[in-house]
């Protein structure tokens, strides 16, 4: 089959510079980084900002960059609810690709994270946001690490965070939840796959080996015994 996600070369060069930029220059509160597989859909994990709400929460999300990137802006999307902004839903902000005549070219993945976290963190209303109370957005931000670790896609991305979720649950005394794991059948594919392929092959060849000189044996032995019983006779 031919590769589905064709990345045109200035989108892929691109993001390949922001995401050298951001882990020479991390973003304030936030870990970011693209999907292996695809280099247009970027994941991220805003921490909760202090003297916020949001305190203590993890919040993950996605950006989801077209093939003209960085001509165009970007698709922004909250997982974790958060209190703030609905789950699953397109956020309409002046980064986001809701208002691509406010777009600049020169802005980078760094800013659009930053400017996610601003606005987080404010009270403005927008497409895409909700309304709650600050307790509201407090219990959401104490249930958010359980809420991802659920989550398979969180877990394989962030298992450094995943670890970090998991101490503080154990902190506040609340029982370490296992994360959601990659399966790890022939069926995930990759060398994994072929090596556990293998192995199965072996061992279903071995076995039928085995039958085949124990049934051999056997038979020997019932020749024998026959051809015994005829001289007795």
């Amino acid at each position: 089959m031919a590769y589905q996600k064709r990345v045109h070369t200035t989108a892929a060069s691109r993001l390949r510079q922001d995401y050298l930029r951001i882990v020479k220059d991390p973003v304030p509160y936030i870990t970011a980084l693209p999907l292996p597989s695809n280099i247009l859909e970027w994941h991220y994990v805003v921490r909760g900002p202090e003297n916020t709400p949001y305190s203590e929460g993890y919040y993950h999300g996605k950006l989801v960059f077209p093939k003209d990137f960085p001509f165009k802006p970007p698709r922004i999307f909250m997982t974790t609810p958060n209190g703030r902004f609905k789950v699953n839903t397109r956020l309409c902000l002046s980064i986001s690709d809701f208002h691509p005549d406010t777009w600049n070219p020169a802005w980078s993945v760094s800013t659009i994270l930053t400017g996610l976290l601003s606005f987080m963190v404010e009270t403005s209303p927008t497409l895409g946001s909700i309304e709650t109370s600050e307790f509201q957005k407090r219990q959401l931000a104490l249930r958010s690490g359980p809420f991802n670790l659920k989550d398979k896609t969180f877990c394989e991305l962030f298992p450094e965070i995943v670890e970090e979720i998991q101490d503080k649950m154990q902190e506040r005394g609340e029982e370490r939840e296992k994360p959601k794991a990659a399966t790890t059948d022939k069926s995930q594919g990759g060398v994994a796959g072929e090596v556990r392929e293998g192995n199965n092959g072996l061992m279903s060849s071995t076995l039928v080996n085995i039958c085949v000189i124990v049934g051999f044996a056997a038979f020997a032995y019932t020749v024998k015994c026959v051809l015994k019983a005829v001289d007795n006779s």
